[in-house]
């Protein structure tokens, strides 16, 4: 177990395996509470989630002191922003476009990487595999829903969405190169207690205030959401930050998010069923992902044999 836990690949498919149930989630909380309110109290009980867990009350403000800058910043981008142009944009695109401009995110963190680190640049197989993994995500994409543009609002729609790629990039960057004095626990904790706090306050006079009451699933879907956002970002943040893991890398797996959610909804929703085109966008990802990988451990086994 102990091995496991050690191994970035496994620790990645968990994180992603924990975001792809979140949309099940999500939805039930959207019936009974605003976008940006109910993403607010998610992360803050996030954030607060893994401040008790901890437990070092003292190490963990002394921490949070001494790297206050970046703390702050990170919680306005990871969090924040990253949301609300997330929001925004879907709100303006229909489900399928955004759902594949969201799924190509991986491919614009790697531009940002490309542009931020000398050991992180954008090789030819590099680029092939993430762009076969793009692919899969629209064959599965269009395979469950077909797109339809709306009007001219969808450009701007599109423009957010494509911003909001390149902001989780900035985000995977300044997290990676984040000092060691500051604990990935204490920096997940802190931002999503900030970012939480924030988008709750915008969403006062941008939706108003709605406290309940709220029935039992409500808070279900609550709880589930909270435990799974601490869970993945603190395990994004310890992998981010572990020598050797490339940001571009990383985030590939992020590809597994629409596998697994389209898995998940067809054990648990009545309606749906695995389908052809959906299992080909799945094994074009696979072979994306095995590609990259091939393509990394080659580069990094490269300067040993010299």
């Amino acid at each position: 177990m102990n091995n496991l836990l050690k191994n970035t690949t496994f620790l990645a498919i968990v994180a992603t395996w924990l975001w792809s149930t979140a949309f099940v989630g999500v939805k039930i909380g959207l019936e009974y509470q605003t976008p940006l309110q109910f993403a607010g109290v998610r992360f803050f009980i996030s954030g607060v989630s893994i401040f008790l867990i901890l437990g070092q009350f003292k190490k963990f403000i002394r921490e949070v002191k001494a790297n206050l800058k970046l703390v702050v910043w990170v919680s306005l981008i990871q969090v924040s922003a990253q949301y609300a142009l997330f929001y925004s944009g879907l709100n303006l695109v229909p489900g399928a476009l955004g759902a594949m401009l969201v799924g190509s995110s991986p491919l614009f963190i790697a531009v940002v990487a490309h542009f931020s680190f000398q050991n992180d640049k954008m090789t030819l197989p590099k680029t092939f595999s993430i762009l076969i993994g793009v692919i899969g995500i629209a064959i599965i994409t269009l395979g469950r829903t077909k797109v339809e543009m709306r009007g001219e609002m969808e450009l701007l729609g599109i423009g957010l969405l494509l911003i909001n790629n390149l902001v989780a990039g900035y985000a995977n960057v300044l997290v990676a190169k984040s000092p060691k004095e500051i604990s990935p626990f204490v920096l997940s904790s802190s931002t999503l207690m900030i970012g939480g706090l924030v988008l709750g306050l915008i969403s006062i006079p941008v939706e108003g205030i709605n406290l309940g009451p709220f029935p039992p699933k409500y808070y279900v879907a609550l709880a589930w959401l909270s435990f799974l956002s601490a869970a993945a970002i603190s395990i994004w943040y310890i992998l981010l930050r572990r020598p050797g893991v490339k940001v571009s890398v990383l985030n590939v797996w992020k590809f597994l998010i629409p596998v697994s959610g389209a898995i998940l909804s067809w054990m648990i929703l009545e309606d749906e069923e695995p389908d052809l085109i959906s299992i080909l966008g799945m094994l074009v990802i696979a072979s994306s992902l095995i590609l990259l990988n091939y393509t990394n451990r080659k580069s990094i086994k490269k300067p040993n044999l010299k």
